[in-house]
């Protein structure tokens, strides 16, 4: 279980310092919920979420125990570090929006005919509640040649999800080299 602490204060100064330290500055919010502004130790933040085996991970910040889902990050441009991280509580009586990864498998006819892979969409937007969230979505682009694209209508429906984007959105497409 990842544990962290609570941040007293908000301010340039104390992210700072804590950065300094080796914290993720994060914030925890849900619906319902008062937000709580935390840290974690950025390596075992890193740790954690590499070694999951599900979308949903458990964390412990002060006396509260919950489990929580990744929203959103925000990275150095140049350095690529970590510098924040929204994670939002998955409640299970509660159908919220997520995101979810998506994990492509099979060979493509047209990477064989030198074609590029351009996956648009790296995460789909769902709304589910906690319990039905898959670890990822997965395409097979195996019978894709050059100029296919598979959009959200062309995903397989998945049991108690449904997906928020428009079902005309190019999810991945297989183009042309130059």
């Amino acid at each position: 279980m990842l544990e962290g602490i609570i941040r007293e204060s908000i301010g340039k100064r104390g992210t700072k310092a804590l950065r300094r330290d080796g914290y993720l500055v994060a914030n925890i919010y849900g619906k319902g919920l008062e937000n709580i502004n935390a840290a974690f130790k950025q390596n075992e933040y890193i740790r954690t979420v590499r070694n999951k085996d599900t979308l949903v991970f458990p964390v412990k910040v002060g006396k509260d125990k919950m489990n929580v889902v990744v929203q959103s990050y925000e990275s150095h441009p140049l350095t690529g570090e970590l510098l924040h991280v929204d994670l939002m509580v998955a409640q299970d009586s509660i159908q919220t929006n997520y995101y979810i990864p998506v994990k492509l498998t099979g060979e493509s006819i047209g990477l064989k005919n030198k074609g590029l892979i351009n996956l648009s969409k790296k995460r789909l937007r769902v709304k589910a509640f906690a319990k039905d969230l898959p670890e990822n979505i997965v395409i097979d682009i195996t019978d894709m040649d050059i100029g296919d694209s598979k959009m959200i209508r062309d995903l397989d429906n998945i049991k108690n999800i449904t997906f928020t984007d428009s079902d005309r959105v190019a999810v991945i497409s297989i183009i042309k080299a130059k």
